[in-house]
């Protein structure tokens, strides 16, 4: 039996938003500290109460959780690889168990299989309890047919674990405000959610495929379409999400333009989560044209708190959101369904140029492990751990080449995943310490 994840279980019970941009202020402006540490106090945990006696009871049994990794193609394999240690760790301080299990996706599985996604490799993730995958793709598959690329596979994947909600986070920490490419004043304290809907749309719609007009010239054609339940249950994610934040929710669509087989789908989308707003009376929502997004993504990025959009527009403006933060390198994602494992991935590419040598940036994969932790699991200490010394490493200056700046000191991949470690394990001294 596949253990049950409800999407509100983790995050969406607990009060308070953004555990990582806060306690990156925290650090970053310690005149702040007592009012947060205090706010923080009173948050209880979405999974256990918050305080946990460890004198002289009897230890509770460990937790035991079946995690398959993916390290799939290019510099997945490096990042996974210090993502699976830092799990380790911060789960082990928080007396959980890890059972992992690696299998090919990808281009990967194509040179071992003859196939994106093995039958073995699907199975597997639906037996777990959650999915860390890395990265696919490269050049070296680029001429492939469609069905024998390496991205088929992920779509495959996605598709077969029915994940249809995908949150990507964009949040400008403080101690990286310099390495965004916008003004300082337009990009510090930017935080946004994008809820992408991840399993239909363009992407999967049919009919597609080449033919030929009344000319006789080639074309090529796919179907954008969208049912009213594929829209109501990525809408009410968004909701959610938005209702746990700073209860804004901006629905992006292209409502004056795009019509499918007369069914005018962006039409359905906007009609669809309007009405759904009555249900949320909590939650301020507003309707932006895409083009007008990607715009005001540049131009006024801190108007946005939570977006939802279809899978190509969210695709898109992730992308372009992720950059406000400096580089791509630091982003993580999750992708959940009604029931069943997530799936947890950075959202940057395989880097085939930089692959193998020492050079990736394992931070987005890093904390796409701590979405694991909360959004998958439930396990919200154990998540925070691996947050805190995210930040606490980018504190002590150390950068790999996406971030770096002069007066930082310049890590590979591997140099990176230690110094987290550190500090994930520095916690637990302290908190030995303190008792």
């Amino acid at each position: 039996m596949h253990r049950k994840i409800l999407f509100a279980k983790s995050c969406l019970e607990g009060p308070g938003p953004r555990p990582l941009q806060e306690m990156a202020a925290l650090q970053a402006n310690p005149r702040t500290s007592s009012t947060l540490i205090s706010e923080y106090a009173r948050r209880p945990s979405p999974r256990r109460p918050p305080v946990r006696v460890r004198c002289s009871a009897a230890p509770s049994p460990p937790r035991s959780y079946r995690i398959t990794l993916l390290p799939g193609d290019g510099i997945g394999p490096e990042v996974v690889s210090v993502a699976k240690d830092v799990l380790y760790l911060a789960g082990s301080l928080e007396g959980i168990e890890f059972r992992f299990r690696e299998v090919p996706v990808g281009g990967a599985a194509l040179d071992s299989t003859g196939v994106p996604l093995p039958e073995e490799t699907l199975t597997t993730a639906k037996e777990s309890d959650a999915v860390l995958l890395g990265a696919i793709g490269g050049y070296k598959w680029d001429a492939n047919e469609k069905h024998l690329k390496p991205e088929t596979g992920l779509l495959q994947l996605r598709a077969g674990l029915g994940v249809f909600a995908n949150l990507r986070p964009a949040t400008v920490l403080p101690q990286l405000v310099d390495a965004s490419t916008l003004k300082k004043e337009v990009a510090e304290g930017v935080d946004i959610m994008v809820v992408r809907e991840l399993t239909g749309g363009i992407y999967f719609g049919k009919p597609r495929g080449f033919g030929s007009n009344d000319k006789g010239e080639d074309i090529g054609f796919n179907t954008e379409i969208y049912s009213v339940p594929e829209i109501d249950r990525i809408a009410r994610v968004a909701f959610e999400v938005a209702r746990k934040r700073r209860g804004q929710l901006c629905s992006v669509d292209k409502a004056n333009v795009l019509e499918v087989k007369f069914r005018k789908a962006s039409m359905l989308w906007r009609k669809t989560v309007t009405a759904l707003a009555s249900e949320f009376s909590d939650v301020e929502i507003s309707h932006m044209y895409v083009d007008n997004a990607a715009m005001q993504l540049i131009r006024n990025p801190k108007q946005f708190d939570t977006i939802v959009t279809n899978n190509i527009f969210g695709d898109i403006l992730s992308d372009e959101a992720s950059m406000l933060t400096g580089s791509i390198g630091m982003l993580p994602s999750a992708s959940i369904g009604a029931s069943g494992p997530g799936l947890f991935e950075p959202i940057h590419g395989s880097a085939p140029d930089i692959a193998g040598q020492d050079k990736a940036n394992p931070l987005a994969t890093v904390l796409s492990a701590a979405m694991l932790l909360r959004y998958g699991l439930g396990e919200e200490q154990a998540a925070k751990r691996i947050e805190d010394a995210v930040i606490n490493t980018l504190n002590k200056g150390f950068r790999t080449g996406d971030i770096f700046s002069e007066g930082t000191t310049l890590v590979g991949c591997k140099r990176m995943g230690a110094e987290v470690l550190k500090s994930v394990d520095s916690q637990a001294t302290v908190a030995t310490a303190l008792h």
